[in-house]
């Protein structure tokens, strides 16, 4: 099953208990535009590195490892 990346950085987010504001002023924007990330099922490269940087996390990892599973299923 393909991973929703919004979802998976939603989460990300929840379990480091950091607020939506946040993570807006780190990734220099609006509030409304963390939330559109959120709905988001795949994601600009660049912007994902950022938020990678930003929250510590390598997103990057997680979907590779999530095609690797779902060809091997």
């Amino acid at each position: 099953m393909p991973i929703h990346i919004g979802k998976l950085i939603r989460e990300e987010l929840k379990r480091q208990e950091r607020s939506v504001t946040w993570f807006a002023r780190h990734l220099n924007c609006e509030r409304t535009n963390v939330y559109n990330i959120f709905k988001r099922d795949s994601i600009d490269t660049a912007l994902l590195a950022r938020i990678s940087t930003i929250l510590n996390r390598d997103f990057f990892r997680d979907l590779s490892e999530s095609t690797t599973t779902s060809r091997t299923v």
